[in-house]
């Protein structure tokens, strides 16, 4: 019920208008986005890399509203990855099609990836995240499109998608490099797996493919994005029978969670990113973040009450 009632807050209108405002909400949510400009996201990302870290950087914000709204996004990412460039950081963005125009424009919104993609660093990748399982087909279609003429794009598929099994594997002759995550958004039963213990147990056959086909070289880079020890112990536990390196795959969590595990893994040499997100559409993704682990909540009542 809980997870349920922080979905449904996700998606109102009203309370994403007003409750960003209030100043207990506003607190509640330092920890986890240490600001709305670039610069804040790319402060955090040099203080990390100083601790060992690489980082991920995404402007929050979904379904823009006009093609100049997504124009100037595409702007936005550009500048960005050229102050990356210049400050010599290992820092990857991770773009929302959405937020490139996918419901107004296909083959604009292929057009403005395609720019970011050029112009990333060729050892960076520029990712897409996977939004409501509506974009699924239309983000892969154009994953496919670009990453026919360029290495450096990767994915993010959800293992909470029933479908998610056959996605990969009609990915896999593309040798692409893929983010997997649980998944946040609220679906239908006959569309993701509505028990916990069905999306791990996918999460963790996945996890297995994807390792498997890195292994064989049928595969980019895999980053298992999670904040679950149970999960991050099963990836590891499987790159070390594979005989995978540590530096073969990542481990990727968001900024302000679980900061001792990431600390604790990057001393034991594993390759850890942390998606660090900025900007002023917040609060869908923030209550989103909370739906994902019940543990979250009860951190950030902690910290209202402190």
């Amino acid at each position: 019920m809980l997870r349920n009632a922080l979905l449904w807050a996700s998606s109102n209108p009203y309370l994403s208008e007003r409750l960003p405002r209030a100043r207990f909400v506003q607190r509640a949510t330092r920890r986890f986005l240490p600001g709305e400009r670039l610069e804040d996201a790319l402060g955090e990302a040099r203080r990390l890399q100083g601790e060992g870290t690489a980082t991920t950087v995404t402007l929050l914000g979904e379904n823009v509203a006009t093609p100049a709204d997504a124009d100037a996004v595409a702007e936005h990412y550009l500048a960005a990855m050229e102050t990356i460039r210049e400050e010599g950081l290992d820092t990857e963005i991770s773009v929302k099609l959405t937020q490139l125009g996918l419901d107004q424009d296909l083959a604009a919104t292929r057009h403005r990836l395609d720019r970011l993609v050029r112009g990333c660093d060729p050892g960076a990748l520029v990712w897409l995240d996977m939004e409501s399982s509506a974009c699924v087909d239309r983000t892969l279609e154009i994953f496919r499109a670009v990453r026919e003429d360029h290495q450096n794009v990767g994915v993010c598929l959800q293992a909470y998608l029933q479908r998610t099994k056959a996605d990969l594997e009609k990915l896999l002759p593309l040798h692409p490099a893929i983010r997997l995550v649980k998944g946040a958004y609220k679906e239908p039963p006959d569309v993701a797996f509505p028990r916990k213990a069905d999306v791990d147990q996918n999460y963790i056959r996945l996890t297995s493919m994807l390792m498997r086909a890195r292994k064989e070289g049928r595969a980019g880079r895999p980053v298992i994005g999670t904040h679950d020890s149970r999960m991050v112990g099963e990836a590891n536990r499987m790159a070390h029978e594979l005989g995978l390196a540590k530096d073969a795959y990542e481990i990727a969590m968001l900024y302000g969670i679980r900061t001792a595990e990431q600390e604790r893994l990057v001393r034991s040499g594993y390759t850890l990113r942390v998606l660090v997100s900025y900007g002023s559409h917040w609060f869908p993704w923030y209550m989103r973040r909370l739906a994902e682990r019940p543990a979250n909540v009860w951190f950030v009542l902690r910290q209202l009450v402190r």
